[in-house]
């Protein structure tokens, strides 16, 4: 049955929205496929132009309604973090759009290849001593086939990145020469390397009990194990979920809600992922030793770490192109589960098991770079917001599904578009330029002090707090540098746009390997 189908009403007039910041629109409201489309009434916002609001039906993450005599009300709670309240005139009418609204929805549109170029590093020295039967056994050894992989070549000092799963090694601490051949390949010499595992220690050593474990020093000598435990999972969704709830109570006091703030633990799990990351950087570029990375499965708090350590190492991947690049590489083909990881935001009363934030924590730690280092990114706070709204609800296939395997099974480029097809779309793309861009060949060091960490208001109070004033100031930044590029080469206007790249301030690598 199509989805058409199931509308029972389609079309209602005399619909008043609410919206945090707003005031109220009236106007009819009409429900297709795919989006609540409501139009404001000819005469309607006094002097104002018709309004029309667009809302994608899979951006709805909770719908809540109330009847009273002849009139019901919906409060629709999006996984944007949006909050809209629809006043409809009829009982039934009210019950018709709320139940369309929590239909299940699937789309289907042609895909337009527009994916970045890959990025290309050197194999070389790998494959000359590591054939496909010692990585298909290797493979056999890790949990989920996940055997360690190039993540990232550091061409200045030619060391490397791998990531991959926990090794099975189990109560009996079964061993894997394959494996073991992988690891050592990747070293040259007396080389050392460092192993970071996001786990706590005592949380891989509980993990040998389901038969996977991590790799003990006896059998990996060239290699030093330095655990960064980090959350994901429900404790990671509970977090998320309490500090949209502080956010929207804004009736509490200040002390009332720094306590919320701090007792919903997201900012220290951004400090976690900016240091483990830091770590992972300091490795290549000061120690100039490779690094493996790894968590269980290999697909969250893994591609957390590398993925953040390249923002920090490589100024390429600080570009938008390169940006893209990394998303492609470390997230969509490296097997993040955005279905079950993005399946509801911050809003549903369904708790499933596999929903985490870790893509969200990503982006808010690239938040976090962008605002300590405003010269040092190509792009600018909306790509994120963009990338977040996406992986939450889409009507683009780039982030649908757990893997690439199941893209291929789901025909997902036969029958959907590219969000990146959008995106670089010249009267796009311009919209997500950092005005203040310089390329800064630079490491780019970050604080992870409390007091060097924000909250990232743009996201999670962009519904409850007017940003006009900060559009405002972007637009005149935007504008000053516009006429400083059209000015002639010499003249004091010229300065604003040469300004000194952002500074590096290296951090230094605190904690100890673990034994065994």
């Amino acid at each position: 049955m199509e989805f058409a189908e199931l509308i029972k009403t389609a079309k209602v007039e005399n619909v008043q929205l609410s919206c945090p910041g707003l005031p109220p629109i009236k106007g009819t409201l009409c429900i297709t496929s795919h989006h609540l489309l409501l139009s404001s009434q000819p005469g309607g916002q006094e002097e104002q132009g018709t309004v029309e609001l667009w809302l994608l039906i899979r951006n709805v993450d909770a719908v809540e309604k109330r009847i009273a005599s002849s009139l019901g009300t919906i409060t629709l709670k999006c996984k944007d973090l949006k909050v809209l309240q629809l006043e409809i005139p009829g009982m039934e009418e009210c019950l018709n759009i709320a139940s369309s609204t929590e239909t299940p929805k699937h789309e289907a549109q042609g895909w337009m290849a527009a994916l970045p170029p890959p990025t290309l590093l050197p194999t070389n020295r790998l494959r000359a001593t590591v054939d496909d039967n010692v990585l298909k056994k290797a493979a056999r050894f890790r949990q989920g086939g996940r055997f360690p992989v190039l993540s990232y070549y550091h061409k200045k000092n030619g060391t490397v990145m791998l990531r991959s799963s926990q090794p099975l090694i189990g109560p009996n601490r079964k061993r894997c020469q394959e494996d073991e051949l992988l690891l050592s390949a990747v070293l040259d010499g007396g080389e050392r390397g460092f192993i970071i595992d996001t786990r706590s220690a005592q949380a891989a050593k509980q993990a040998r009990v389901m038969g996977g474990g991590t790799e003990p020093k006896s059998s990996y000598p060239h290699w030093k194990r330095l655990h960064r435990p980090l959350e994901r999972g429900r404790p990671l969704q509970e977090s998320f979920i309490k500090l949209v709830e502080a956010c929207n109570d804004t009736s509490l006091s200040m002390d009332r809600w720094l306590s919320k703030l701090e007792s919903s633990k997201w900012l220290a799990h951004v400090k976690g992922a900016l240091s483990t990351a830091c770590l992972a950087a300091q490795c290549m570029e000061r120690e100039e030793a490779c690094v493996l990375v790894h968590g269980a499965e290999g697909t969250d708090t893994t591609l957390l770490v590398t993925a953040l350590a390249q923002v920090i190492l490589d100024p390429d991947c600080r570009t938008l192109t390169g940006f893209q690049g990394l998303l492609e590489r470390e997230w969509i083909e490296a097997g993040h589960p955005f279905h079950f990881r993005c399946a509801h935001s911050a809003y549903s009363h369904t708790r499933l098991k596999q929903e985490a934030p870790i893509f969200l924590l990503f982006l808010d730690c690239v938040w976090q770079l962008g605002r300590q280092f405003p010269f040092s990114l190509q792009f600018n706070e909306r790509l994120l917001l963009v990338l977040f709204e996406h992986t939450y609800a889409s009507c683009y296939g780039t982030f649908l599904c757990n893997s690439e395997k199941e893209r291929c099974l789901c025909e997902v480029k036969e029958k959907t578009h590219s969000l990146w097809s959008w995106l670089n779309q010249p009267s796009e793309l311009k919209k997500l330029l950092n005005p203040l861009y310089t390329y800064n060949a630079l490491v780019i060091w970050p604080s992870v002090e409390p007091q060097s960490l924000q909250l990232w208001q743009g996201l999670f109070l962009r519904w409850i707090r007017s940003s006009q004033y900060l559009d405002e100031a972007w637009a005149e930044i935007q504008r000053l540098v516009t006429n400083c590029e059209d000015a002639p080469e010499e003249g004091a206007g010229r300065t604003l746009c040469h300004s000194q790249p952002d500074a590096a301030y290296p951090l230094t690598i605190t904690g100890t390997a673990n034994k065994g």
